[in-house]
């Protein structure tokens, strides 16, 4: 079978560009695996992705004309259905052949080419046919639909299509946006196919500005982006102007000078990306005067609204300068560039009249306000849960022992959300917080109270820091948990892929704060100490939402790298403290390393399982008796009980797990032989409630740390 490279191009009108990269990999990745499913392409093909602003393609290697043919094998009937008791045809089987398309002139003959074979406990009939392998043309046809619609787009539009001339009028098509072109070239043979209306050809269309040809004429497959780039000025790989636009954004940078660095934003440059086609980066400027507003408030117009690279200088603070990244490349930037600093202008100013005019305001002067901003009607406005924030902030800072940190906290939580009432953040939400810190210090407020009003939403996201001082700390641990805590007392859950208050978020952030500051905090008693800041507005909702943290965790540790073996046997006994977790992970870690591990791991199913069937009373009053140990077995565990487990208790309370797993390890072959020994389940009832108590006692000892039966296969 001989192959050649397949390129697929459909052109269509500006494409929404913060879903343009995930367009452009669905189209090729949809594309290739339906001419693979059909046969189509060999076992070493590639599949590259190209799309622009106003393309999606792809390229596929080694693509054959036409499928190899496939011998398909079809179950009919067993054999005493098909065949009577002379070995002829039956009408059910006849019939069933005829629907097949086979020859049933001849009976016969028709029954000799088909095959017996065992199907379960009786033989069955099976008819073997060749089919013809699909062509490129219908099975790129077929390709193509499919991965259009399985084309993961943000919002379908309908337009309308003139129909054949023959047949006067119009069609509706729905598509991301109006297509007006299809290439489809094997090799550098045009494939005829239809789409959207659109039949296929060889030409497309470059630069809408700078395209040196219109149209741009494909002479085969492998050609397309070198042409596109000479005769059409476009680069059409996403991946290369992106990385093009970054070595710009470098050598711009490094024309200024040393001082000067470029805020890469990410998805900043994935927007970009997908807004030019030859990208060009200009420098421009603003007046200094705008560098007195909050340099947070600058980044964030000059990116989200002018999609602009704001320039930093070496201790981050920003700078004057921009730059614009430009689809097209005049001989003279220069009205390029002053259209650019013309625009941003009135965005500045605007961040600067908000930022003075906000400054005439204390934050406390507009607590008042919080009253008249609804939160949620089952709990109320901003400033009943402004209360309720405060009352859990005192609480926890209470908790830990900190007279001067309860009354910060106190002041921090009823300022953190005032900023809300401000112009600055009304026009600009992503600055809650930030705004609050600024106004807070403009205010006279103490550093610390600044720091936690700017922190008390962190982490934000997943690798966000965590507010830097205990009183952020104390507050951003409080507003969490009163999330929390309403929206599970109002039976507002997350479901499936739906959390509009972004619980699971708000728990992992939780989850943090007290793992990674490892304070004395104890989880249950701490969602249950923020339930009396609600009074009657709420059910209590504890259990659930304890059960939600540990799921967020068990989660969150498996993406980190923890087996669910490990996870699972810590998080079994539901530590609460959190700032353990790591250290008790660690230690299974270690301990599932030493040769004692697996007998130990299964003793302890073992002895989970002997338990479980005992009587519950007699397990609750669990003791051990000298005089009652008869074997040598359960003597000799008994006295390396009484020698080791003293220590690895002392060890555990010292918050040593590993030392303490380590410890315990020299219990096995006691262990063992105990099990080989002794009969737990003694006809003589004393004897049998001491050796359960031993047991009971061991497995005590034995899972402080974590439910080592976990580890068991």
């Amino acid at each position: 079978m001989t192959y050649q490279n397949l390129l697929v191009e459909l052109f269509v009108e500006e494409l929404p560009p913060k879903a343009l990269k995930k367009l452009g990999e669905a189209f090729a990745n949809g594309l290739a695996s339906q001419l693979r499913a059909q046969g189509l392409t060999s076992a070493d093909s590639v599949v590259t992705p190209f799309a622009s602003p106003r393309r999606l393609a792809a390229h596929i290697t080694h693509v054959a004309a036409k499928a190899a043919d496939k011998a398909v094998q079809q179950k009919l009937m067993p054999v005493s259905v098909g065949l009577d008791a002379n070995g002829l045809a039956t009408p059910a089987l006849l019939k069933k052949l005829q629907v097949l398309g086979a020859d049933v002139s001849d009976p016969v003959f028709a029954v000799a080419a088909l095959r017996k074979a065992p199907d379960g406990k009786a033989e069955a009939l099976f008819f073997e046919s060749l089919v013809n392998g699909a062509t490129l043309d219908v099975g790129l046809q077929q390709a193509l639909q499919v991965a259009l619609a399985q084309l993961p787009i943000p919002k379908v539009m309908s337009y309308q299509l003139e129909t054949d001339c023959e047949l006067p009028g119009w069609s509706s098509v729905n598509f991301v946006r109006p297509a007006h072109g299809l290439v489809a070239l094997h090799g550098s043979t045009v494939v005829p196919v239809k789409v959207l209306g659109l039949t296929s050809g060889r030409s497309t269309q470059g630069h809408r500005f700078e395209a040196l040809k219109s149209p741009v004429v494909l002479a085969d497959a492998d050609c397309y982006a070198q042409t596109l780039l000479d005769d059409g000025a476009v680069i059409a790989s996403f991946s290369n102007r992106r990385f093009a636009i970054v070595q710009q954004l470098a050598q711009a940078a490094e024309r200024l000078g040393p001082g000067y660095e470029v805020l890469m934003d990410e998805a900043l440059l994935d927007e970009v990306t997908a807004l030019v086609e030859r990208p060009n980066v200009l420098t421009c400027a603003f007046e200094d005067q705008f560098l007195e507003v909050p340099q947070e408030c600058l980044i964030l117009t000059m990116k989200a609204n002018q999609k602009y690279f704001p320039m930093v200088d070496s201790h981050g603070k920003l700078t004057a300068k921009f730059l614009v990244v430009s689809n097209i490349s005049p001989a003279d930037a220069s009205a390029v560039v002053g259209g650019n600093e013309r625009v941003v202008r009135p965005r500045l100013s605007d961040a600067k009249f908000f930022f003075d005019q906000d400054r005439k305001k204390s934050l406390e002067s507009r607590v008042a306000g919080l009253d008249k901003v609804v939160y949620h009607n089952k709990l109320g406005t901003q400033g009943e849960r402004t209360q309720r924030v405060r009352v859990i902030a005192k609480a926890i800072a209470s908790q830990l022992g900190n007279v001067a940190l309860v009354a910060q906290a106190d002041q921090a939580a009823q300022l953190a959300k005032t900023d809300l009432l401000t112009d600055m953040v009304g026009e600009f939400p992503e600055l809650q917080g930030i705004m609050g810190g600024y106004y807070a210090r403009h205010d006279g407020l103490s550093e610390d109270v600044a720091q936690a009003i700017e922190d008390h939403y962190k982490p934000r996201f997943a690798g966000d820091t965590l507010p830097r001082n205990a009183t952020g700390f104390v507050v951003a641990l409080a507003d969490k948990l009163e999330t929390l805590v309403g929206m599970f007392g109002i039976g507002n859950l997350p479901t499936g892929d739906k959390d509009p208050f972004a619980l699971r978020r708000h728990a992992l952030g939780m989850i943090r704060m007290l793992i990674e500051k490892d304070l004395p905090l104890e989880l249950h008693a701490t969602v249950m100490g923020a339930l009396p800041a609600f009074g009657d507005k709420i059910t209590d909702a504890s259990a659930a939402l304890v059960d939600f943290v540990y799921d967020r965790l068990a989660g969150s540790l498996r993406e980190q790298g923890f087996s669910t073996l490990e996870v699972d046997a810590v998080l079994a006994l539901r530590p609460q403290r959190l700032g353990d977790v790591p250290k008790r992970l660690a230690a299974v870690r270690a301990f599932a390393a030493l040769p004692e591990a697996p007998a130990l791991a299964a003793a302890n199913k073992r002895i989970s399982n002997i338990l479980k069937k005992a009587d519950g009373a007699a397990i609750a009053d669990a003791h051990v008796s000298e005089l009652l140990l008869q074997e040598d077995a359960e003597i000799a565990l008994y006295a390396a009980m009484k020698n080791i487990t003293p220590r690895a208790r002392a060890q555990f309370e010292a918050g040593d797990y590993a030392a303490s797993l380590q410890t315990l390890a020299a219990l096995r072959s006691p262990v063992d032989a105990f099990f080989e020994g002794v009969m737990v389940n003694a006809d003589a009832m004393d004897l049998r409630l001491n050796r359960l108590g031993l047991l009971k006692t061991l497995f005590d000892a034995m899972n402080r740390v974590a439910d080592l039966s976990r580890l068991a296969a």
